[in-house]
């Protein structure tokens, strides 16, 4: 196993195999994020996207090889470990509080990211709160949110709950922002909208890693495309070099995209 240790390389996956079983999910997974880069993941059905994003958070553990993220080996790692270490992840589903406001759940992995865990108390009012609170208003009316601050989560539209979500994470000052699908089953609209979100974080200078169906969302903001299929990176490269790859028009965007 070769793991890279160039400066700019932020995250390398490197000879990754994952086995469920007599099935092989993950094959030979080399893959190389650069920092402050966007770099999709894309592919068809079963083609491993998710499962792979689930061992560099620590869901699941390789079968071999290892994740290393800025000089850490992430290998074995718990994912609230990985978190700390300045990873953060949207569900393809967005996973919010939803019995509490807009703005506490803003507030609150900022309190988890420095106390390692969610605390009854942590919305007290001391000023390390108050500094939390100022902060979580300043993304929400950066998202278009601040008119929400107040609603229960619960009761926010898909799109909502997804600017919410980044919100959430961005308040943890990640260097790698991994994001699984993240216009799954918005409208045309919301999604647009989404787009011009990650643009502002892009202008962050954040590392972003995408798993996207959408080709419009794909080729709006990606700086590098790698193309899954069979648990295999079968192509990675500029975007315009990915459209116009045969491979990838076999595999995935000529026939068997979703």
């Amino acid at each position: 196993m070769s793991v890279t240790s160039e400066k700019n390389i932020v995250l390398h996956a490197a000879d990754v195999i994952k086995n469920f079983g007599g099935l092989r999910a993950l094959s030979d997974i080399d893959l190389q994020i650069e920092e402050g880069k966007t770099h999709a993941i894309i592919g068809p059905n079963g083609a491993g996207k998710s499962t792979l994003l689930n061992v560099i958070i620590g869901r699941i553990a390789p079968t071999s090889g290892a994740v290393v993220f800025d000089g850490t080996v992430l290998t074995g790692k718990a994912p609230h470990e990985i978190n700390q270490l300045g990873i953060s992840r949207v569900f393809q589903t967005p996973e919010i509080f939803a019995d509490l406001s807009v703005l506490h759940n803003v507030m609150a992995p900022a309190f988890a990211r420095r106390d390692g865990a969610f605390r009854l108390n942590m919305f007290r009012a001391t000023a390390r709160e108050a500094a939390i609170r100022d902060e979580a208003e300043s993304l929400l009316n950066d998202f278009g949110m601040w008119d929400r601050r107040d609603d229960h989560s619960g009761a926010l539209s898909r799109g909502d709950k997804r600017r919410l979500e980044l919100c959430m994470c961005l308040i943890q000052h990640p260097r790698l922002l991994l994001l699984d699908e993240p216009t799954a089953g918005m409208s045309r609209h919301d999604t647009n909208t989404t787009i011009e979100l990650l643009k502002k974080i892009k202008l962050r200078g954040m590392t972003k890693v995408i798993i996207e169906h959408d080709m419009h969302v794909v080729f709006s903001l990606a700086d590098k495309i790698s193309v899954l299929a069979q648990g295999r990176i079968i192509a990675s490269g500029l975007p315009q070099d990915i459209k116009e790859d045969p491979r990838v028009q076999e595999a995935y965007l000529g026939g068997a995209a979703e």
